[in-house]
């Protein structure tokens, strides 16, 4: 359908979407930005947050991880470092998993232990921020 965006989202462990939607908004490392059919063409990095699949009245959110976003006369592909659909995400897991994190940041004798701590950290921050909008 030419009033279609086709659109396939694929992290490292599998395609996680693949058809045509009306929209799909991308949070790119400038900021979030709208992709609707026709589309300039462009590529972006991904910074971590909520892309938003829009087809209709139905709007999927799934939390993006790093990647890239690549725009081209053929439609959006999302190459995503990690991808969790928001509506498969417990909120209340999320803060134990934080807590957790920020315990074993705090903990944390050498600077790997660290700076993997602290990856973990921003991650689940980056999370709960997704499932907060």
């Amino acid at each position: 359908m030419a009033d279609k965006l086709n659109f396939a989202l694929v992290s490292p462990e599998r395609e996680l979407f693949h058809g045509d939607v009306d929209q799909v908004v991308v949070p790119g490392s400038e900021g979030e930005f709208g992709v609707l059919p026709n589309h300039a063409p462009v590529m972006s990095v991904i910074k971590p947050g909520a892309l938003r699949v829009i087809d209709g009245a139905a709007e999927r959110r799934i939390f993006v991880n790093g990647g890239f976003a690549d725009v081209t006369p053929d439609g959006l592909t999302v190459l995503a470092e990690e991808a969790i659909d928001l509506a498969d995400v417990d909120a209340a897991q999320v803060e134990q998993d934080l807590k957790a994190a920020a315990e074993d940041l705090r903990d944390a004798s050498t600077d790997a232990q660290r700076e993997a701590a602290q990856r973990k950290l921003e991650r689940l921050e980056g999370l709960k921020a997704a499932l907060a909008r």
